[in-house]
């Protein structure tokens, strides 16, 4: 009996004591209790924080690595003009080529497709016989379809060379720029006498000269420019008539 109540007290037996003492815990540090332990961590747990805080500054974020390729080649795009193929260097060469038929023309820049001084140029012919009364906007742009596509097929019949219906397009508008100074004068002065007939034969022979100029040394037909100036002078004489009558 005596050995079961020794047996009974050892087993209930823990190192916890009910008055308040310290107790002793199996396996637990006593560091841990320690107050200057709690201030190292808390110290180490600001470094922590505080190297693991955001470095970039307030509203500049940081571009990742992978997208500064792409920021470049955005800072390098050509102009929006350029992308939508208006370059008014061009634009002002070309207009330069035409008033002077003497002028040699530059194959490059005249072999490209720019519609942009063509289309100004139908649009101030229409307004400047509208302001001579002359409302015939549809004429001027199916008259120019028409001569474009007749060109067009004219010149890839007699050349060794193609050209497309848009490059046709572009000389063939530029080339129109004589024809807008007659129109224009004819709002001022009539051209229904001798003087109007010269003018206009003047200003036919200057578009188709500087048309087939431009064609010929574009297609290098330097040896046929008569042959391609003729079909020209017939479509130009078309708006002529527009103008004069």
């Amino acid at each position: 009996m005596g050995d079961f109540q020794n047996f009974e007290q050892d087993f209930y037996q823990s190192g916890y004591y009910m008055d308040g003492q310290q107790e002793d815990v199996y396996g637990y540090d006593p560091a841990y209790v320690n107050p200057d332990y709690h201030e190292v961590s808390a110290h180490l747990a600001d470094e922590y924080t505080t190297a693991a805080s955001y470095t970039g500054q307030v509203y500049q974020p940081v571009a990742p690595p992978e997208q500064t390729e792409y920021i470049d080649s955005y800072e390098e795009e050509p102009p929006l003009l350029e992308e939508l193929g208006i370059n008014f260097d061009h634009i002002w060469q070309k207009t330069l080529t035409v008033l002077n038929p003497l002028k040699p023309a530059d194959g490059s820049i005249m072999n490209e497709t720019d519609l942009t001084g063509p289309v100004l140029f139908c649009i101030a012919l229409g307004a400047t016989l509208l302001m001579a009364g002359k409302a015939h906007f549809g004429y001027v742009y199916g008259i120019s379809a028409l001569g474009c596509v007749g060109i067009y097929m004219l010149l890839n019949l007699m050349s060794s060379y193609s050209i497309s219906c848009g490059c046709v397009a572009s000389v063939l508008g530029y080339c129109l720029l004589p024809m807008v100074g007659l129109s224009a004068f004819a709002v001022l002065y009539s051209l229904q006498g001798l003087l109007g007939t010269l003018l206009a034969l003047f200003v036919i022979g200057w578009c188709s000269l500087s048309a087939s100029k431009i064609f010929s040394s574009t297609l290098d037909m330097s040896g046929q420019q008569l042959l391609v100036a003729y079909p020209c002078a017939l479509l130009y004489g078309v708006f002529a008539l527009l103008t004069v009558f």
